[in-house]
């Protein structure tokens, strides 16, 4: 992979975690604040506050590990161990996003049914609820991508292997 598009990524990693960490200490307060005013119930508003703290959180994990993943490409450690951790976190991470993003929709289905008229409309929820399915398929693709590489990385050891002995019979 070339110097250029890996530092334009890291850079644009770098503003993205700049401004996840401003919607976590600026953003979130004055959404619970506006929501306090609005006189919305206490328990409403700690769950809004927490389930964007951890899909902010979720996206923070993600991009904390490509810039791992990419100091490792840097210096030509990419199949390394080491490699496939930060590839199990970013697993985890867009599975715990499909999770949170599922508590959005379940909490847009809650607001339905305790309060007068339809806060969310029906269809939104479903597209909520599809959305999250939808992520948790893109956690499955990284991983069996990642069992894809892990093949790939067993075969080119043995295919080395192979060649030293082979070295050593000529």
């Amino acid at each position: 992979m070339g110097a250029v598009p890996v530092q334009i990524l890291r850079v644009i990693i770098w503003f993205s975690l700049a401004g996840s960490l401003a919607v976590q200490l600026g953003i979130v307060p004055l959404l619970s604040w506006e929501m306090n005013d609005s006189g919305a119930p206490l328990a409403a508003i700690v769950t809004v506050a927490g389930l964007v703290v951890l899909g902010v959180l979720g996206l923070q994990v993600i991009g904390v590990s490509i810039l791992r993943l990419l100091t490792l490409v840097r210096h030509g450690r990419v199949f390394s161990p080491t490699a496939f951790r930060h590839v199990d976190r970013i697993i985890g991470a867009v599975a715990g996003e499909a999770l949170v993003l599922f508590g959005v929709a379940v909490l847009g289905a809650v607001v339905n049914r305790t309060t007068p008229g339809d806060e969310l409309a029906p269809g939104l929820i479903g597209m909520i609820c599809g959305a999250s399915l939808v992520m948790a398929g893109v956690a499955l693709v990284i991983f069996v991508q990642r069992q894809l590489l892990v093949q790939a990385t067993e075969t080119l050891a043995r295919a080395e292997g192979l060649q030293s002995e082979l070295d050593e019979v000529i």
